[in-house]
């Protein structure tokens, strides 16, 4: 399936099913794509700040005693368990979408969101509420800006798409690289790196999408389409909350 505009596709897409009708069903599609977004990052934010702010905490980041004396919150095994957990579900909804059913995409994508949500609670432990705030409502205006840039351009941002997933594997390697060299300038630099990757994300699969309903999605029908826009959402969730994540290490006011 293409990832970048194609004309002629367009062009044979609104043969078959007229321009008007084309442009009403991508509008409509757009739509359900970023409702399902939104919603999914509500529920994250609910359980995650529900959790952090109940005797729930305690059972994920229990009070443990350091070798001085000092009482700090240390990782359980659930809370390891429910770190790892958000892969398996991602790795489900994207390798097995064509043979989900619609309501098991759907009930998998608010699965997906309730655990990250749980496993996103360390947050709150680190991070002063108001700056967590701050950071979100910055990250939503950079994702909303670049997504909307990504939907209205001209430009072909496919020959992109492959230096950005590029980056993001880089960013992987050496976040765990760090994980043992603990570098100051090594996570500043992988933060950096995070935020420019995950913007230029938020606008290459916002086009991306839009050129695949252009291309295929009069071809879709109800059920294909309900599962798809599941998926797609999906796709915008990661890139605006890793966005989120890597701007909160520079926007986040640490807690003392």
């Amino acid at each position: 399936m293409a990832l970048g505009p194609d004309i002629r596709s367009y062009r044979t897409a609104t043969t078959l099913a007229g321009t008007g009708v084309l442009d009403e069903g991508l509008r409509s599609y757009m739509l359900r794509v970023y409702n399902w977004m939104a919603s999914g990052l509500l529920l994250t934010a609910i359980v995650s700040y529900g959790i952090a702010h109940t005797s729930l905490i305690n059972a994920l980041y229990p009070m443990v005693r350091t070798a001085t004396g000092a009482m700090v919150p240390q990782p359980s095994l659930l809370a390891y368990i429910l770190m790892i957990a958000p892969l398996g579900f991602v790795l489900v909804l994207s390798f097995g979408v064509n043979r989900l059913t619609a309501t098991q995409a759907q009930a998998l994508f608010w699965a997906f969101c309730a655990v990250m949500g749980a496993s996103l609670t360390d947050i709150f432990l680190v991070y002063t509420g108001a700056s967590i705030l701050t950071t979100f409502l910055t990250a939503s205006a950079m994702f909303g800006a670049m997504s909307l840039y990504g939907y209205t351009t001209s430009t072909d941002l496919t020959k992109f798409g492959s230096f950005l997933m590029m980056g993001v594997f880089g960013l992987v390697i050496a976040m765990i690289v760090n994980m043992f060299m603990g570098s100051p300038a090594l996570e500043f630099a992988i933060s950096a790196l995070g935020v420019l990757i995950f913007t230029g994300l938020a606008a290459f699969d916002t086009q991306r999408i839009k050129a695949d309903y252009v291309q295929f999605g009069y071809r879709f029908g109800a059920e294909v389409a309900a599962k798809r826009s599941v998926f797609d959402s999906l796709q915008l969730y990661l890139n605006f909350l890793n966005l989120f994540l890597f701007l909160l290490q520079f926007m986040g006011q640490r807690r003392n």
